[in-house]
């Protein structure tokens, strides 16, 4: 897919143009606090890109990254039936239409096994499903409890802290996340931290299937 990505925090707002490819997603910045780049910021993007372009190795790395994420994304996601006792919450509306909400909270008998599933067991919130694709359409949840991380060696979120996720059919009955919040502090590795993000995915498009990041790359610097 091809679609746009604004990113949004207290400091700073960026619009980027993305196009996923066999070899992990290929970017270029095209607005920074909602206004076009400047001629020389549009400069420096097209250099890079073409820099890029010369530097298969960059990207491997980033797609490495990128399947990293996706890996403990995925452990979250196959944790989640069980993590967690749900409640049915009845009908309700969603940005899509009609959805069958649930509450939850967590299950007293799961144990993660690993880092990223730590944060489950302080975790109370609601699920909303839409009942003709049997798809998540909105997720919130809020830590009700500080999570220590490594035994607080690694760092530590706060309570209070919260996350809500959207997703929609993006067209040809893909669903992808079209909104993602996070509203949280904590500490990373003796560093007080605040994360308070909004990111917004829209104008999605299909783009060819099998397409290297080379192309995505002409693509970008083509407007195509």
């Amino acid at each position: 897919m091809r679609y746009q990505l604004r990113k949004t925090s207290p400091r700073l707002t960026t619009t980027k143009e993305i196009v996923e490819t066999e070899d992990g997603e290929v970017a270029r910045l095209i607005a920074v606090n909602d206004q076009p780049l400047s001629p020389a910021a549009e400069a420096n993007e097209e250099a890079r890109l073409k820099a890029l372009l010369g530097d298969p190795g960059k990207q491997r790395r980033r797609k490495q990254a990128e399947d990293e994420d996706a890996a403990r994304a995925l452990k979250v996601l196959r944790a989640m039936p069980y993590a967690f006792v749900y409640q049915d919450a009845g009908p309700g509306e969603g940005p899509t239409g009609k959805v069958e909400k649930f509450t939850f909270r967590p299950n007293p008998k799961f144990e993660p096994l690993d880092l990223e599933t730590q944060v489950l067991p302080a975790m109370t919130g609601e699920i909303w499903i839409d009942p003709v694709h049997l798809r998540v359409a909105r997720l919130e949840g809020h830590l009700q409890h500080d999570v220590d991380f490594g035994w607080g060696i690694l760092g530590r979120l706060n309570k209070g802290g919260w996350i809500a996720i959207e997703q929609a059919d993006v067209g040809d009955g893909q669903w992808r996340t079209v909104r993602f919040e996070m509203r949280m502090s904590g500490r990373v590795v003796f560093k007080n931290r605040v994360f308070d993000t909004t990111e917004e995915q829209t104008q999605y498009a299909p783009a060819p299937v099998r397409m290297g990041y080379q192309k995505a790359i002409e693509r970008l610097l083509g407007g195509r």
